[in-house]
């Protein structure tokens, strides 16, 4: 394999650090604007609960789907290309994000004022002119997916490629914490208008991220490489006629379905619930915190038990969660004084949640890729990804049909009070992930020892 000159005294290329350190700004960038999309979608552009997560579940899906499609051409077209095509395309997006209310201002269409709100024609087409900018992050948004851990396997040996690996999540960990954290003091600090000025942010992220590319990115990696679309294609009906994965795919939808909740219903629930000072950045900051502190231990403890055993695990913990998340609207006073029993039960779930995630995650893909033909572990692995794209769009779906029915915009209501008894069983939302949970954890405890029977009964008659 060839590797770059531009080496430093590290051992990694400087594509490899360039890489990396852009992978940081768009995972700023992107979890950002993402963990208050739903909001933005409903506060400034007047969406209701319903077509707010459905939006956001498709532009999450595509972000899972499409790296199968774009990855093969950024193999062919190579990756330096495919990075300044990509952060030009997510610059673009954000930047649309943060103009479109002001341009929809300018034509007469919104108001703002002490709440910035979608006033005077909540029917019309002009707000959905929010398609067409989130299609054009969602494809600069696969690229990113496609491209970069490419980038790092091309940047790294066999000798330092666990390091490099291990560098690059945390970077993106670091990413996400940071971006999810910039959110909330914006928000205190100019209240709803901070769903729009945030976008600019992450338009300036990015935008660093594009000249970092240009000025910077020098790899002795050309393009020619990777799959055709039509072998993709192929790829693609080997795994849906694969019962097995097919199986493991709708299961382990389940589980991120509970998962998703973290970006389609915690937001406005605890800001609906816990009231305007709740701080769901900081409350989503949870999971990656507690996930990069314990995977590497989870990983270990379970090393010598098979993954479908560590995934059952994670899959019985995740109805768990999403009891604790219902159990904040049941308590009396605060347990914790200045802190909501909302907020402090939510934090809870999410713990658990996390640690969930560290049982199934990197066994899923482990799983995963030994069911896959040798050679195509890669191709394979980008199909697993299958169950993100149904869980964002089945979980976002509902998200907001049960916002809709237990907790519905306070916005919709005269007074608080008829709020209050139109939102009495808000959690009974988390009930329903509850069951998603258990019967995916059922299904998952069916699906091992069927499985484990047709092999013992494969390996008798061999």
């Amino acid at each position: 394999m060839t590797h770059s000159p531009l080496t430093t005294s590290k051992g990694f290329s400087k594509a490899f650090w360039v890489s990396s350190t852009v992978e940081l700004l768009e995972r700023m960038a992107y979890y950002a604007i993402f963990i208050v999309l739903t909001l933005y979608l409903s506060n400034i552009l007047g969406f209701n609960d319903f077509e707010a997560s459905m939006i956001s579940g498709l532009f999450s899906g595509g972000l899972y789907l499409l790296p199968i499609f774009t990855g093969a051409y950024a193999d062919k077209a190579g990756f330096r290309k495919s990075m300044i095509l990509a952060f030009s395309l997510l610059s673009v997006g954000y930047l649309g994000l943060g103009l479109l209310p002001t341009l929809l201002e300018a034509a007469g269409l919104v108001e703002y004022g002490e709440v910035t709100r979608f006033s005077g024609l909540p029917d019309s087409s002009s707000r959905w002119m929010i398609v067409p900018i989130l299609f054009i992050l969602m494809v600069g948004g696969a690229f990113i997916k496609s491209i970069i851990s490419g980038s790092v396997a091309k940047e790294t040996t066999e000798a330092n490629r666990a390091r490099g690996y291990s560098i690059f999540y945390m970077l993106v960990n670091i990413g996400s914490f940071t971006g999810k954290s910039v959110v909330d003091p914006l928000r205190n600090f100019i209240g709803e208008q901070a769903y729009i000025y945030i976008n600019y942010f992450s338009a300036i992220m990015t935008i660093v991220a594009l000249f970092a590319v240009v000025l910077l990115y020098k790899s002795a990696h050309t393009a020619g490489e990777g799959k055709s679309m039509r072998e993709i294609g192929q790829g693609f009906l080997r795994i849906m006629t694969n019962w097995r994965l097919l199986w493991l795919i709708l299961i382990v939808t389940g589980f991120w379905m509970v998962q998703q909740q973290l970006y389609a219903t915690m937001p406005k629930y605890v800001i609906r619930m816990a009231g305007e000072t709740a701080r769901p950045g900081w409350i989503a900051n949870v999971n990656p915190l507690v996930v990069v502190c314990c995977v590497n231990f989870i990983t270990r403890l379970m090393a010598k038990r098979s993954a479908i055993t560590s995934m059952n695990i994670g899959m019985f913990l995740i109805p768990v969660s999403a009891l604790l998340m219902a159990c904040g609207n049941l308590l009396g006073d605060d347990l914790i004084a200045g802190v909501s029993n909302i907020t402090l039960m939510m934090i809870l779930g999410i713990v658990v949640q996390a640690l969930a995630e560290c049982f199934i995650s990197p066994r899923y893909l482990e799983y995963f890729s030994l069911q896959a033909p040798k050679g195509e572990e890669g191709m394979y692995l980008g199909f697993s990804h299958l169950d993100s794209f149904l869980s964002s769009i089945l979980g976002f779906g509902l998200a907001g049909v049960l916002l809709t029915k237990y907790c519905p915009d306070p916005a919709l209501f005269e007074t608080r009070e008829a709020w209050e008894a139109a939102s009495v069983h808000a959690h009974y939302i988390w009930y329903y992930f509850a069951a998603i949970g258990v019967i995916a954890a059922v299904a998952l405890l069916v699906f091992a020892k069927t499985t484990e029977y047709i092999d013992k009964k494969k390996q008798k008659m061999a």
